[in-house]
């Protein structure tokens, strides 16, 4: 295909009985699943985290809300949500009245299984959604790619998993949490032999914050606003995340592995890049371990989503680098856009800088031809 128009941050929904079904027998009962629990549905995690969105696990499929005037529609059961979560027929038609040529794919409730402590019930639980998204993928095998869930609970367990979604799967990304994993942040040297691994493979990873659950997450102990921490969480997480693997380290090590940082908005990053290059050419102030100039790093292996609604988008898209942004529309999300793809079209772009927007991002991180 003559790929376009990527989005490059689609998520699906988990069918309710995925990791009953995908799962490996003796991991069955502990695996996630969805519950009742005081007269609505919750995502149980493990014995220790449960997912509850308080408006019902509906209002996580709520594609168009947005479009309503900001009200919250779907707060029904799980499965009055988008149909296209889960059903790769019904999304290609959404797709395709959207003008989407492809999209790839980051899970829903598989956003919040990172605080899994048990690495063999972390890596169980992400082999089984693998093997499901595989599926949900594989009926539209040009159009439909998905992202990878990487256990970081084990280092060993996450290329297992890797390689087998690689290799057996075809995926050509992983998808990782920013937070802290288990006290691990994301240059630790503990990381290295994975980072090492993706690079020979030519595997990129997008890293994607979620709700926070069960994890440390930057700011959101400061504000009771459900608002204001969805603001403050993604953000801020991703600015750190930027800084473990640009400004630590990892970029420089592995110089050919990818790195995407994903729905925390776009526009920051002119500005982070300049702090970073700023703490970096300060002979006082740097005691970092890099060589080159953080921008150089960026624009060399890193790449930033941005909104559709974001205005910025026209100032900041050739200094960042416009081969370095990517844009999504958050499907099936109740956050999520429709007509994301005609929103950045209608910004007034230079053309080459608008086709390298809409598809050369997303192309350059997930090795798309």
């Amino acid at each position: 295909m003559d790929y376009k128009v990527i989005d490059a941050d689609g998520h699906i929904l988990e069918p309710r009985n995925l990791w009953e079904e995908y799962g490996e027998a003796k991991y069955r009962d502990r695996l996630p699943r969805i519950e009742m629990r005081n007269g609505k549905e919750v995502f149980r995690v493990d014995q220790d985290n449960v997912v509850d969105t308080g408006f019902g696990l509906g209002f996580i499929g709520a594609m168009g809300s947005r479009d309503e005037g900001g009200t919250f529609t779907n707060t029904g059961a799980y499965e009055t949500g988008r149909e296209g979560g889960w059903n790769p027929h019904a999304r290609i038609v959404d797709m395709d009245r959207e003008g989407i040529d492809a999209a790839f794919l980051y899970p829903t409730l598989g956003l919040f299984m990172s605080p899994v402590k048990d690495p063999d019930l972390a890596a169980a639980g992400a082999r089984a959604y693998n093997r499901w998204l595989a599926d949900y993928c594989g009926e539209y095998p040009e159009r439909l790619f998905g992202i990878a869930m990487i256990p970081l609970q084990s280092v060993e367990h996450a290329i297992a998993e890797m390689e087998f979604a690689q290799q057996q799967l075809g995926f050509r990304a992983g998808f990782i949490r920013p937070n802290p994993q288990n006290d691990r942040y994301l240059h630790d040297p503990y990381y290295y032999p994975l980072w090492e691994a993706a690079e020979a493979n030519g595997f990129a990873f997008g890293i994607h914050e979620g709700a926070a659950g069960g994890q440390p997450t930057l700011g959101v102990e400061r504000f009771d606003s459900f608002a204001v921490r969805h603001l403050v969480s993604h953000t801020f997480e991703m600015m750190a995340a930027a800084a473990s693997v640009i400004m630590c380290g990892v970029c420089e090590k592995y110089p050919n592995l990818r790195f995407g940082f994903m729905e925390a908005s776009g526009g920051w990053m002119a500005g982070w890049l300049d702090r970073m290059d700023r703490h970096y050419t300060d002979k006082g102030m740097n005691d970092t371990v890099i060589t080159d100039l953080p921008s150089n790093i960026f624009r060399r292996q890193c790449f930033i989503a941005f909104e559709p609604v974001e205005k910025s988008l026209v100032a900041v898209a050739e200094y960042i680098g416009q081969q370095n942004i990517l844009w999504a529309t958050d499907y099936p999300h109740p956050d999520g856009f429709w007509n994301a793809a005609r929103q950045i079209q209608q910004m007034g772009l230079p053309e080459p800088v608008l086709a390298d927007i809409m598809a050369t991002g997303a192309k350059r991180l997930y090795g798309l031809s």
